[in-house]
């Protein structure tokens, strides 16, 4: 294959940032610098109850209220209910493999659906690097938070299969 020829004048597109501004009155919520890159926390996976709780406990505000909102919701909503930490976010599940998951970023909390685009309505936000179906909702506030509809995808996800589930092991017949 012949060599790409490029024109020497042409300068490359910048690429805006993915960083969200906070303003100066939101300096005292701001999450901790590694945070404010768009990236999930650093919160090491673990599963249970116990580390979930401690993460939503270890976002500030507003981020924790908002947090603590999703996760309430989800233990009414949800029986069975099971939480764990993973790639830096709380995640749930019911039953085998987790549904959504939600987590505090610079700015806003990200509630995620695994398999979201087979949500009705679908969820607004198509996250970058979370799965080609993965849908959900960007929350600034805990006044954004739509219970109704959270809890409908909420018990709507739960019903399609979540991902990471223990693998079903075939024992030989005896």
């Amino acid at each position: 294959m012949p060599p790409r020829k490029t024109d020497k004048n042409s300068k490359p597109t910048p690429r805006k940032s993915a960083k969200r501004s906070v303003t100066q009155g939101d300096a005292a919520t701001m999450l901790p610098e590694s945070m404010l890159t768009g990236k999930a926390s650093p919160a090491k996976a673990a599963d249970g109850d116990k580390p979930a709780l401690a993460y939503i406990a270890s976002l500030p505000q507003p981020q924790r209220g908002i947090a603590e909102r999703v996760d309430a919701l989800a233990a009414k909503t949800l029986p069975g209910l099971q939480r764990s930490v993973k790639w830096g976010m709380a995640y749930y599940g019911v039953g085998d493999g987790w549904c959504f998951c939600c987590g505090g970023f610079a700015g806003h909390v990200k509630l995620m659906f695994v398999n979201g685009a087979t949500l009705v309505p679908v969820p607004p936000v198509t996250p970058v690097a979370m799965g080609k179906s993965t849908r959900g909702v960007e929350l600034t506030s805990v006044d954004e938070l739509d219970e109704r509809q959270i809890a409908a995808w909420m018990t709507q996800i739960t019903s399609v299969p979540g991902v990471g589930g223990k693998k079903k092991s075939v024992r030989p017949p005896t």
